[in-house]
């Protein structure tokens, strides 16, 4: 038995209101042995007031030593087991542009990367290009690339991503990035991982030459690397589940895609952490669980940038009192892996977690930081359990047994 069908029927009705707050990205590592992590660097008074009050830890997103994508960290803290539900970026940027994928295609997520004359990527991003300088060339992609025996389907999501979605007969999404992970080097050839995958990782590599040869004169996007590429996922609904209807407040689109997948409701059109506020309020009495989202600590984080991240960190600090002053029952503050600027990558390490709630068991932590979530009373756990917690402390589960 899994702890979806421990927990169902356990589950009981309250007018409580859970928020999980997740800081992309939010563990980190000191500059050097002894140091400060950012997130430790950062003047963070409003989660370090909560962190005396609540009771801290260490997430692991999918297993001790594994270093995960977005998707399955975030799967993992909304109770998903990452390793069971493998759910591809390409499926999750998607969904999250508002496509509808329909059984049998295949979606990816794109990446624009700048090449050097030789050839290899001198830049994976292609300097972050601006969104209303990739959306053009997007729609350029969509109308002149065609390829034999497939409709594909191309939509820009921001900056330097866009989607591509290919339907037609035969396609299976078992093909590994395209993306090297590296500058200095070309993009990889498409490699099918098993034989039902042929096709595509075919049409893959045709998909980037053609990108190729039509963005040649392009400055910064005169190419693009392919990752998550993947079919329809099947995953059960959050509030058939948990019993919550459940709320998402994203700017980015992958994580309104991820939310959007589990069944979650994608609510307002915010830009800014005061403007996701401004939704949260505007929402609070149609909903029992919030799902906040704030990209900014694993952008400065995988750019190497330790006092961007600081600066960012207090950013995310600073919206707390906004949250709380809507009075929900359980609050959480976490991040669905760790970026840390040293490594400018995501990273294996546990991530800092801090779990506030009028009956939860205080554990007498004086700020909130890797060095005294490492000690606190949540321990070290899979961050899979952490839904579990929320409902137990929003008085949500019955007893189990006799």
């Amino acid at each position: 038995m899994n702890i979806h069908e421990l927990i169902k029927p356990l589950l009981q009705k309250n007018d409580s209101k859970i928020v999980m707050y997740v800081g992309d990205g939010l563990g980190g590592l000191p500059q050097q042995p002894g140091g400060k992590t950012e997130l430790e660097t950062a003047k963070t008074p409003h989660l370090d007031k909560l962190a005396k009050e609540g009771v801290c830890g260490g997430s692991i997103p999918v297993a001790p030593g594994i270093s995960p994508g977005s998707g399955p960290g975030h799967l993992g803290l909304f109770g998903y087991d990452p390793v069971e539900f493998l759910i591809g970026r390409g499926a999750l940027e998607a969904t999250g542009i508002g496509f509808k994928l329909e059984e049998g295609d295949v979606a990816i997520r794109a990446n624009f990367c700048t090449l050097d004359a030789a050839g290899n990527i001198s830049d994976r991003r292609a300097g972050r290009i601006p969104t209303e300088e990739s959306t053009p060339i997007v729609e350029r992609l969509a109308k002149e690339i065609k390829i034999d025996g497939v409709e594909v389907i191309v939509k820009p999501v921001k900056e330097h991503r866009f989607v591509v979605v290919l339907r037609g007969p035969g396609l299976e999404g078992n093909v590994a990035d395209t993306d090297p992970q590296a500058t200095g080097v070309p993009p990889l050839s498409a490699v099918a991982k098993d034989a039902g995958s042929a096709k595509t990782a075919k049409i893959c590599d045709e998909f980037i030459a053609q990108v190729k040869k039509l963005l040649a004169d392009e400055p910064k996007a005169n190419c693009c690397t392919l990752r998550g590429i993947t079919g329809k996922p099947s995953i059960e609904n959050f509030e058939t589940v948990y019993g919550l209807k459940a709320a998402a407040i994203a700017v980015y689109p992958m994580y309104k895609g991820l939310a959007s997948l589990v069944g979650m409701d994608v609510v307002g059109d915010a830009q800014t952490i005061d403007e996701q506020m401004e939704v949260l309020k505007a929402n609070w009495d149609k909903y029992d669980f919030f799902f906040i989202h704030f990209k900014y600590t694993d952008s400065t984080g995988e750019d190497g940038a330790f006092d961007a991240k600081v600066k960012r960190t207090e950013e995310y600090d600073a919206a707390v009192p906004k949250i709380m002053a809507l009075k929900p029952d359980v609050f959480i503050a976490t991040g669905d892996h760790s970026t840390p600027a040293m490594l400018a990558s995501h990273s294996w390490h546990p991530v800092p977690t801090l779990l506030w709630a009028k009956n939860c068991r205080c554990d007498g932590a004086e700020s909130f930081g890797e060095a005294e979530c490492r000690t606190g009373g949540l321990g070290q756990f899979e961050a899979k359990h952490l839904m579990t917690l929320a409902l137990a402390n929003a008085n949500r589960l019955a007893k189990f047994g006799a």
